[in-house]
């Protein structure tokens, strides 16, 4: 069972992937949005040549536990990748995700640049990470 984490942005999409156990997240790749065709077009591509088992996608909830306009984004980002993918969709709770991978890529030793440049694949990561755990 291979599954892929996705941490959706308006301006960047980062991607995790488990191995094909289903056991371990690791950071993929982080897409640069330009249009929504686009990215859809690029994330059915690597659902395909990855062969994806499962779908976690970071639902930004308020420390509150209430939706965002973000929450909306997101679950309309869920709602047409479920029209494109014949494949289980979950959506997992990321609060605070983005801090945490900051805190991981700071304790890695990467500098700010390179910590911006992977800071979205790392929340995916984490995405993924928190469903696995859940399983």
């Amino acid at each position: 069972m291979k599954a892929l984490g996705i941490d959706f942005g308006t301006k960047r999409v980062g991607l995790a992937m488990t191995d094909p156990g289903g056991i371990l997240a690791f950071p993929f790749k982080v897409i640069q949005r330009t249009t929504r065709n686009a990215m859809f077009t690029e994330l059915l591509e690597i659902i395909e040549k990855e062969k994806v088992d499962e779908i976690i996608i970071g639902l930004p909830l308020s420390l509150d536990g209430e939706d965002t306009l973000t929450t909306r984004q997101v679950r309309n980002f869920a709602a047409s990748m479920e029209r494109r993918v014949d494949l289980p969709i979950h959506l997992v709770d990321e609060r605070l995700s983005s801090v945490a991978a900051e805190e991981e890529l700071k304790e890695a030793g990467l500098w700010d640049r390179k910590r911006k440049k992977n800071l979205d694949s790392q929340a995916a990561k984490i995405i993924l990470e928190t469903w696995l755990n859940r399983a």
